[in-house]
């Protein structure tokens, strides 16, 4: 039975989350692992642009079955999600039953995301809006030299608060509001063939038309970041646009990256 420690989560700075470690049953977490495919494997959205070097894998059909049947439907049960609005609070909590955006991540030595604040809306739902992240890891004997570490800042861009390491069977719950800005912007020193595993689950709650601001992921340059500044707005504009032309186009990620692996393989 998972704690409930509402103070201390809607406490938490820079904005509201929780650690927790050791949060799956060992012998789950080992078989996640075992299963968890390989970015080659078929599927993978590959997310490479100025702001981000990931893969992601969100087609249910995909996934493995451990980790589909056996974790995500369990993170989206009525059970997962009472706990998690008596955690942070927010009442009438909607499970993404088609994962967009999330699924299971990974990320290759080189690999980074730069700091952001998620998208406030879900693509396909325009009432929905986002509002609680869940990440559990997947990285046995990560070494803090590799990098990859979840940073979360201050809501002005002015530091960094704190540093997660996503160590093995972690798991990270945050608000998802529209200054809940993190990433990991440095590129990972891992060595070839360690990757940086993760689930990702995304909640929101039905809200009325007007009632909140939509908006792309906000990507934001840190105070070191010097001329990347630039790169990093633009890059910022464009994922704009092309969040808006999944709204409207009722396209998808995985749509998307099989144009673009089109694309590659005849270069």
């Amino acid at each position: 039975m998972l704690a409930i420690d509402t103070k201390n989560y809607q406490n938490a700075l820079p904005y509201p989350h929780i650690i927790l470690d050791d949060f799956l049953e060992t012998e789950a977490a080992e078989k996640a692992l075992n299963v968890f495919p390989k970015i080659k494997d078929e599927g993978w959205i590959h997310y490479v642009h100025v702001n981000e070097k990931k893969h992601g894998l969100n087609k249910l059909s995909l996934i493995p079955e451990f980790i589909k049947d056996g974790i995500i439907k369990e993170l989206n049960s009525v059970e997962f999600i009472k706990y998690l609005e008596r955690l942070t609070g927010i009442n009438n909590l909607l499970p993404d039953t088609t994962i967009e955006g999330g699924g299971i991540h990974q990320s290759e030595k080189g690999g980074y995301l730069n700091i952001h604040a998620d998208f406030t809306v879900h693509p396909h739902k325009k009432n929905w809006r986002r509002r609680v992240n869940v990440l559990v890891y997947l990285n046995k004997d990560w070494s803090t030299s590799y990098g990859g570490a979840l940073e979360l800042w201050q809501k002005d861009m002015s530091e960094c608060v704190v540093k997660i390491e996503p160590i093995f069977n972690r798991i990270v719950v945050f608000n998802t509001d529209e200054d809940s800005y993190h990433g990991f912007p440095e590129p990972m020193q891992c060595p070839d063939g360690i990757t940086r595993k993760s689930i990702a689950l995304y909640y929101f709650t039905e809200e009325e038309s007007g009632s909140f601001k939509r908006r792309a992921t906000n990507y934001r340059a840190r105070p070191s970041d010097g001329f990347k500044t630039v790169f990093i707005w633009i890059d910022k504009k464009m994922i704009a646009i092309y969040t808006k032309l999944k709204g409207v186009l009722g396209i998808n990620d995985d749509f998307v990256s099989k144009i673009l692996n089109t694309f590659r393989r005849k270069k």
